[in-house]
């Protein structure tokens, strides 16, 4: 009594060191992974230059409004200029008055300010297509970021896997172990063969080999996840099991909001279609320096200023219109195709992760039956090998054979559970 007893008390530092080194580790559930693993991604870093890029480009819009200010300047020298003796011949006129000779070199610097009274809603239309735009871009963005989380899935429940793997084999080692204890001490009132010590002994290397392989897996598959997420995560972290999900046959994909945004770009092209023909109305002032002045008569350098209307109208554009406005309505056919595409390619998809999920289920069930019955074969084998009515190796098929149907347990509430979280990517809910 005072051997096992002793045995159970060194145990206590070991358990004890357990409990601290859990508290102190990593925890993680599958949520937190993809919010980590969204912002460590480098390509969030589009998200505000989309942003930023867009701000500047409705600013610059917003400046067609402000007076805009032209200065121009020419010399020039011309073959003929208005010639007055030419045109009035010998006429002497009354005082003595005679014509200036206009100069054949000519100069005039010039400065214009207008501002722009009516642009047919050209600016606003302008401003709401890059505001569009922007969103469109962004929506890019976020289906390509949504797609990381199919990636953490597939990281985060293989670690599940390893964790539960190396549960199941630890509990095979307490077997291999109690029925080793005893068989040691059967060898030692000789109602027990060596061999059968070897061949649990070895079954104990075996096991330890197993999980040496399985912490090795689990190591790397936590670096990936890291990488990842941008956390540095040692063999201490933990991730939490993740809870049951209802399934949804709603389709809620990033990708359904990208051609809803690309429709509506679509209808911001066609207003600005019927801005491109619409009158352009502005006021302006000229101020200017030069020779001739607009007294053309006069062969003098001097000043002079302009304030006026202008209306511009152009209609060239009405001759491309219609060719324009069933491009936009082919182009609104071509995303409404491409949506029905993705709708049926999903609900295939999540059709397929359905069945799956009833089969895991119907596996697991079926699992727990042979679990049962294996556990009750290996606990009558373990007293016939108590008895000497079976041999050790007979024992150790049956243990086999209750660890492989828990194992397959394991293997199928995983899978079962990540076909759950598929189906809920798929689906975008």
């Amino acid at each position: 009594m005072i051997k096992p007893l002793c045995k159970y008390l060194l145990l206590i530092p070991a358990v004890f060191n357990g409990i601290v080194s859990n508290a102190q580790s990593t925890q993680l559930s599958i949520g937190e992974c993809y919010v980590l693993a969204r912002n460590n991604y480098p390509l969030i870093r589009k998200l505000d230059l989309i942003a930023r890029s867009s701000n500047y480009s409705i600013e610059n819009a917003g400046k067609l409004y402000l007076p805009q200010v032209n200065v121009t300047g020419q010399a020039t020298y011309q073959s003929q200029t208005v010639s007055f003796s030419d045109a009035l011949g010998a006429v002497n006129l009354p005082g003595g008055i005679s014509l200036p000779n206009i100069s054949k070199d000519q100069y005039k610097i010039q400065a214009e300010i207008s501002q722009v009274i009516y642009d047919g809603g050209n600016v606003n239309t302008q401003r709401a297509y890059i505001r569009t735009n922007q969103i469109v871009q962004q929506q890019n963005i976020e289906v390509a970021l949504y797609a990381i989380n199919d990636r953490v899935n597939q990281i985060f429940f293989s670690v599940l896997l390893m964790d539960e793997q190396l549960k199941q084999n630890a509990t095979r080692k307490i077997d291999l172990q109690g029925a080793a204890d005893k068989t040691a001490a059967a060898l030692k009132f000789g109602t027990a063969f060596r061999s059968n010590l070897d061949q649990l002994n070895a079954e104990l290397i075996t096991s330890d080999m197993t999980t040496i392989e399985l912490q090795a897996n689990r190591k790397a598959y936590l670096k990936m996840l890291g990488t990842f997420i941008g956390k540095s995560l040692d063999d201490s972290t933990l991730l939490e099991n993740p809870a049951i999900i209802l399934t949804s046959s709603e389709v809620n994909r990033p990708e359904m909001k990208l051609y809803d945004f690309q429709k509506s770009l679509l209808d911001i092209e066609e207003k600005k279609l019927k801005t491109d023909y619409m009158p352009r109305l502005s006021v302006f002032a000229q101020a200017a320096y030069g020779r001739p002045t607009l007294n053309f008569i006069s062969n003098k350098f001097g000043a002079w200023y302009l304030i006026g209307a202008r209306l511009n109208w152009n209609l060239g554009s009405l001759y491309t219109l219609k060719n324009n406005m069933q491009n936009l309505e082919i182009s609104r056919k071509n995303l409404d195709v491409d949506r029905e595409a993705f709708l049926l390619n999903t609900n295939l998809s999540m059709q397929q992760q359905d069945g799956d999920i009833v089969k895991f289920s119907q596996l697991v069930t079926q699992d727990y039956k042979a679990i049962q019955l294996r556990a009750s074969v290996k606990k009558s084998a373990l007293a016939q090998l108590e008895n000497g009515v079976i041999t050790t190796h007979d024992y150790i098929s049956q243990l086999n054979a209750e660890n492989q149907a828990r194992q397959m347990l394991i293997f199928h509430n995983i899978q079962l559970l990540q076909a759950r979280y598929k189906y809920k990517f798929i689906s975008g809910n």
